[in-house]
């Protein structure tokens, strides 16, 4: 256990810091989640609305520097791939 104020608060800081991280990147998980669901219905109209919402918030998580903005762009375009994909099938 540390035992300098500065060490301790620093302990502190990176719980708050991790249990936010863990929250965004759940969040960013679970919309992603809702695409492909849609996706596997095969309703493209639904996977449509799903991706729009997706997108900011993966957007946001780049921002955050919870993702990274390669990662980031391979989903968005993965996924919109995919949802094109399903006009064409």
């Amino acid at each position: 256990m540390a035992n300098i104020a500065s060490a301790r608060k620093r302990i502190r800081q990176t719980a708050k810091r991790t249990a936010r991280n863990t929250a965004r990147k759940s969040r960013v998980r679970t919309f992603i989640k809702k695409v492909e669901t849609a996706i596997a219905a095969g309703n493209q109209e639904e996977a449509r609305e799903a991706l729009r919402a997706a997108q900011p918030e993966i957007q946001r998580a780049v921002g955050k520097g919870v993702v990274h903005h390669n990662t980031a762009a391979r989903k968005i375009s993965r996924l919109s791939a995919r949802v094109k994909a399903i006009a064409t099938a």
